[in-house]
């Protein structure tokens, strides 16, 4: 298919080129069968709203999801740990799954037998992925939906999905050559591992490989990457914004100038003191209603900072757009595509009574994260390198992410200092 083909076109039209008041019409009524739904099947949904004195009826429309308290990501692992699996969120029976995954915290996530979300088939038509495609997905399978969602969704599209997994670069330079995969899904500074692995294997990039679009996700792109990658490999790269708990949320379209809102949910851009909804342009938290009644998550605080805009685009799509996030609410960052919990890294250090003081600091070198635990110790064992390797075992066992130890002197860590420190500059 010609490069010229994949700018144009929607994958849902009926809801990504409607009008402003026929969307806001459709949202009201989406929130208001969701919101029953829920009061009626998910017991700690209906305990939020009796909470804030609020019954189904009051809540009829967009508008109305305000009088609602936000669900924030670190509440899901105390309201499953009162009631497990799903902490009373679950709208739908057990038996009516097909899956459970299991994210960092640990927060488990219930997977329905029948996906039929479409908000990442969305971004992909938007990204230029087309039928007849052949797309490799490099994302992890291991317990989170993540990479599952995405299989499912260019099935949507009627790609052909190749669920390669993360790492094993080799294989994945074998495969996109083999295969001459058109499309990539993962990571920016993975796609950069692979374009150096392959030309220091003598290959061209773009003779011997066939990209022709990526969808790149789970963590930050800076420009400067996306032009290196785009002339490198002589593709276009997409980037959307999403989580594991609430599916995605926003993609960019042809022309890159914000984040178009999926359709088929609501985003809300809050104040994060009253979380009452900001005006357009002003930075505040993302806070997302979906329409899953197995799941159904009503105003999930995502945690991450953005500002939207009612600007005009030229592709023709009519939803608003979120501009760029700004960062974190919180102290939680995400580091090679997972979520770091400063909970998450005060467990790794309680694993180890010589450790008295420590920080996690995230630095970038090149287009890759690197995480170094820097600990101060009381009692210093002869051998620093047994402890060293125990330590970043357990990084990776509990963090689900490999970094490094560093240990210095007692007493050159503030007192008192943030758990993450994230030292990352994106350009």
């Amino acid at each position: 298919m010609p490069d010229k083909d994949r700018t144009s076109g929607y994958f849902r039209p009926d809801l990504e080129i409607m009008d402003a008041q026929a969307r806001q019409a459709y949202l009201d009524r989406k929130v208001a069968d969701t919101v029953a739904h829920a009061y009626a099947h998910a017991p700690a949904f209906a305990r939020k709203m009796a909470s804030v004195g609020a019954l189904p009826g009051d809540i009829t429309k967009v508008a109305d999801l305000a009088r609602l308290p936000i669900t924030e990501k670190g509440e899901l692992t105390e309201m499953q740990q009162k009631g497990l699996p799903f902490g009373g969120l679950n709208g739908e029976p057990l038996e009516s799954l097909s899956r459970i995954y299991v994210s960092p915290g640990p927060i488990y996530e219930p997977g329905e037998r029948v996906f039929d979300d479409d908000r990442w088939a969305q971004a992909f038509y938007a990204a230029g992925f087309r039928r007849g495609d052949i797309a490799q997905v490099t994302f992890n399978f291991n317990m989170v939906p993540f990479a599952f969602w995405l299989d499912a969704s260019l099935n949507m599209v009627g790609c052909v999905s190749v669920p390669m997994g993360v790492g094993n670069t080799d294989v994945q330079i074998q495969t996109l050559k083999d295969l001459k995969v058109q499309g990539y899904l993962g990571t920016p500074s993975f796609l950069a591992t692979i374009a150096d692995k392959a030309e220091s294997l003598g290959l061209d990039l773009k003779k011997d490989l066939n990209l022709r679009v990526g969808f790149v996700a789970a963590e930050m792109l800076p420009e400067s990457l996306r032009a290196s990658l785009q002339e490198r490999l002589g593709m276009v790269i997409r980037q959307s914004y999403g989580t594991a708990d609430v599916g995605c949320l926003s993609y960019e379209c042809a022309h890159m100038n914000g984040m178009h809102f999926a359709q088929d949910c609501v985003v809300e851009v809050v104040d994060p003191q009253t979380g009452q909804p900001v005006g357009e342009n002003e930075p505040g938290e993302v806070v997302a209603t979906i329409f899953n009644k197995a799941y159904p998550l009503i105003r999930f605080g995502t945690g991450d900072l953005s500002a939207y805009s009612n600007a005009a685009c030229a592709c023709g799509r009519t939803s608003p757009k979120l501009t760029r996030i700004m960062g974190r609410v919180d102290q939680v960052t995400k580091v090679k595509g997972m979520f770091v919990h400063p909970s998450g890294v005060q467990q790794v250090a309680q694993k180890f009574p010589e450790v008295m003081a420590y920080q996690l600091v995230v630095n970038r070198q090149g287009h890759n994260d690197v995480m170094t635990l820097v600990c101060e110790l009381k009692d210093a064992p002869a051998d620093l390198s047994e402890l060293k390797c125990s330590m970043e075992m357990a990084m990776k066992e509990v963090l689900r992410v490999s970094g490094e130890v560093e240990f210095q002197q007692p007493g050159q860590l503030p007192q008192g200092c943030k758990v993450i420190d994230d030292r990352r500059v994106w350009k």
